[in-house]
C-alpha cells in the first residue's frame, strides 16, 4: 500500500456480516464564516480479515483498493475494545 492512503478512526456500529464491519467516522470542523462547530458523520464498510472487531470498538482504518462494491477500507488496528472496558 502507498503512504498516501487515508487513515481514519471510528467506532464499530455493526459486526453482523462475515469479515466486514460498519464503522461510523465523525469529523468536526468550524464553519468558515460563523465559527460554529459542525459535526458530520459517515458510515463505511470495512474489511476485517480476522473477524476480531466487535460492536462498540474504536478502530483505525486505512483506505485500500476496492474489495467489493461498497468496501474499500481495511482494519489496521483495534485501539480500544469494548470487551476490556466492560470486564
Amino acid at each position: 500500500m502507498s503512504n498516501r492512503a487515508k487513515e481514519r478512526t471510528g467506532k464499530v456500529v455493526s459486526d453482523k456480516m462475515d469479515k466486514t464491519v460498519v464503522v461510523l467516522i465523525k469529523r468536526e470542523f468550524a464553519h468558515p464564516m460563523y465559527k460554529k462547530k459542525i459535526v458530520r458523520s459517515k458510515r463505511v464498510k470495512v474489511h476485517d480479515e480476522l473477524d476480531k472487531c466487535r460492536k462498540g470498538d474504536i478502530i483505525r482504518i486505512r483506505e485500500s483498493r476496492p474489495l467489493s462494491k461498497g468496501k474499500c477500507w481495511r482494519v489496521t488496528k483495534i485501539l480500544r475494545s469494548e470487551e476490556k472496558e466492560n470486564a
